[in-house]
């Protein structure tokens, strides 16, 4: 057996006479449990929280999406739909035209954006799925809204008729003669997220170019629903040889780049202060570390006398610095995996009385707590160990 880690390990376990340098002893392996645990927890409960504000993405925004690479339309042709078609590795195209009105109903108005969209849009996101009154309609006659839309309007399921107001196409002073409009029923109203409620009416692509006083080929997006959304990058590749330079592909993530540069940035500033705390924690480590080698100076010199050198006395307490970190963090980790396998399964932390704070257990957060505590407590070690001299075993 290793010289050092076997008396490292009896060090370990052992009790000083000194009862003292016990209490600082598990003071310090009770400090690395909470603060391992805690780090642990908080990567959990941000790894929840980007997962729960990006639900509304993974319903609302497609697989991967092509928009215009100037203005706000494109020509989409014929030719190109039929090579889309043909493709592999896409199962379902939409189309769509959106563009911002001016809503009315029984005197409020409100400015928004209408989406026009084809029979195809709903294989290819779950925006249908979100309906909370009424149903997904939408045909020349009818369009859905979000609840912020149909809330600020005072709009009703099957009852309300919706007057919508676009601009139309041209340059030079603007006067009503400008204007067009279209009534729409509401045959449903839809709920993803507070900020896209209050800004999407949805309704019939050809209604909406009609409005718009757009072509049948002019459109300002194109939504794919990807047989395998791990091969984004090679489909992007023939989908821009299909659509040519006129459009840009984007996949989910960069479609909502802000969002997740600013939950990235926050679970990295979350993570920097938890370091500094468990960093703040860890000279706890050296301070016990070099009491108990005052403790066994005794010990130290017999060993050294028995022809033990300095290198091996270092690592004696290198090695023992690396096991109460290893297990502390261990063990850290273990009650912080109980503790969100607890709000998994039993939901008793709860943000509202229906809604439970969202948390995810991921293994790469093991491995980063794991990883952090092991590099400190290397760090830590070093330093305490190096601390041993000649003078200090043979005074």
């Amino acid at each position: 057996m290793n010289f050092p880690l076997y008396i490292a390990k009896r060090y370990v376990r052992s009790k000083s006479s000194q009862n003292a340098i016990n209490i600082i002893n598990l003071i310090t392996f009770l400090v690395i449990v909470i603060g391992s645990a805690a780090l642990f927890i908080v990567l959990s409960g941000f790894a929840g929280l980007k997962s729960f504000s990006l639900q509304f993405s993974n319903t609302f925004d497609p697989d991967l999406k092509a928009l215009p690479a100037a203005g706000k339309f494109f020509e989409f042709s014929a030719e190109q739909e039929e090579k889309l078609k043909e493709l592999n590795g896409v199962a379902s195209f939409t189309k769509e035209l959106e563009e911002k009105v001016y809503l009315k109903h029984q005197g409020k108005s409100h400015i928004a954006i209408i989406k026009g969209i084809d029979s195809n849009y709903n294989r290819v996101t779950g925006i249908d799925s979100t309906v909370l009154y009424g149903n997904w309609r939408i045909n020349s006659e009818q369009a859905v809204v979000g609840i912020g839309v149909a809330n600020l309007l005072g709009l009703s399921v099957n009852q309300s008729a919706l007057t919508v107001l676009a601009l139309k196409p041209g340059k030079g002073s603007l006067s009503l003669k400008d204007l067009k409009t279209q009534p729409y029923f509401i045959s449903g109203v839809f709920g993803v997220e507070e900020n896209l409620d209050k800004k999407y009416v949805f309704a019939d692509l050809a209604s909406v170019q009609n409005l718009l006083e757009k072509e049948k080929r002019q459109i300002s997006g194109l939504g794919f629903k990807l047989e395998n959304s791990e091969e984004v990058s090679t489909i992007k590749e023939k989908i821009a040889a299909v659509l040519g330079s006129t459009v840009i592909l984007r996949d989910r993530q960069e479609l909502n780049s802000t969002l997740h540069r600013m939950l990235n940035t926050e679970n990295l500033a979350t993570y920097l202060i938890f370091t500094l705390v468990l960093v703040i924690a860890l000279f706890n480590v050296v301070g016990a570390i070099i009491m108990m080698v005052l403790d066994k100076q005794q010990n130290l010199r017999t060993l050294y006398n028995l022809g033990t050198t300095l290198k091996k006395l270092r690592a004696i307490f290198f090695v023992q610095g690396l096991l109460v970190t290893g297990i502390g963090g261990f063990i850290g980790v273990a009650l912080g995996s109980l503790l969100i396998w607890s709000q998994l399964a039993f939901e008793w932390l709860k943000i509202t009385p229906t809604l439970p704070y969202p948390v995810e257990y991921q293994f790469l957060n093991v491995l980063v707590v794991l990883g952090t505590i092991m590099v400190l407590g290397i760090v830590a070690s070093k330093i305490a160990s190096s601390r041993i001299n000649k003078k200090l075993i043979t005074q």
